[in-house]
């Protein structure tokens, strides 16, 4: 597969790898790029398996253990070395939390944004308030999503925009989640990342290892942050992060901030991550 996204920095530099979530693109980095860059860093944020304008895999599967082997072989291919950290937000985050834990001599740091460590949502996930949250999940399990989602030039997308963080202006956004997700194989793309969470029938045997990286503790210290007003994932809802990361680890939660709080705060987020990962 090849992937393709935007990059900013010294190549040289150490690299720092940047994943989007869902319904998100590459773009997404915009305001945390340059600021990466500027501290010495190789920022580098590629569009995720699906999405446009990297390539839609051939075997069609969109397992976490995928997208967390992709994080790796990115890096390798660009040729980090220890000095590497990961960041990412959303589906990014989930990635970053596999790909750390299947190979945590690749990467130095990890950063994670609205999707706390598995660990930490065990229980809190079932809770009925999560769970009415989280209901676009289990609808794209369904035929029917696969008809509703791109309808009316994806009006649900732009709805879960304005619910997950109110009274931010997404429409710049969204215009790049539709041209990310405009053609219908990368629209079953995105939504294949949900079926192949909730249905064991879409994993790979192959990928089981990495697949249950997933759930073990992170080996490397993580900066968690979280926005205070996530209509996707309730700041009620994260747990205790702490709990499930090693020494050096710490917590953020953002205030005046939804889901997307890269994008709401972009200045706060930017030099709490800088400040994080400084040594």
């Amino acid at each position: 597969m090849t992937f393709r996204g935007e990059q900013a920095g010294p190549s040289d530099g150490p690299l720092a790898l940047l994943l989007h979530g869902f319904p998100d693109s590459h773009h997404t980095w915009r305001h945390l790029l340059e600021p990466l860059a500027d501290a010495g860093y190789h920022a580098v944020a590629p569009a995720l398996r699906g999405y446009a304008p990297s390539d839609v895999p051939a075997n069609g599967n969109y397992q976490v253990a995928s997208l967390s082997l992709d994080a790796i072989k990115i890096s390798e291919a660009l040729g980090a070395d220890e000095r590497a950290v990961l960041i990412g937000h959303d589906w990014g985050a989930i990635a970053a939390y596999g790909a750390v834990a299947a190979s945590p001599s690749t990467w130095r740091k990890l950063v994670a944004l609205a999707v706390p460590p598995m660990a930490s949502v065990a229980e809190s996930f079932l809770k009925v308030d999560q769970l009415k949250r989280s209901w676009y999940m289990f609808f794209f399990q369904t035929d029917l999503a696969d008809f509703v989602v791109p309808m009316n030039d994806m009006e649900l997308i732009a709805r879960l925009w304005a619910d997950w963080s109110p009274g931010y202006d997404a429409s710049q956004d969204v215009d790049f989640v539709r041209a990310a997700l405009a053609e219908p194989e990368r629209m079953a793309a995105a939504i294949g990342y949900y079926r192949a969470m909730l249905n064991p029938q879409e994993l790979d045997p192959a990928l089981q290892e990495i697949q249950d990286a997933l759930n073990l503790p992170s080996p490397v210290p993580t900066f968690y942050l979280h926005g205070a007003a996530d209509g996707c994932f309730g700041v009620e809802s994260i747990g205790d992060p702490l709990a499930s990361l090693p020494e050096g680890s710490k917590v953020e939660i953002v205030q005046n901030a939804g889901h997307f709080l890269h994008l709401e705060q972009p200045e706060q987020v930017a030099a709490s991550i800088l400040n994080f990962l400084k040594d």
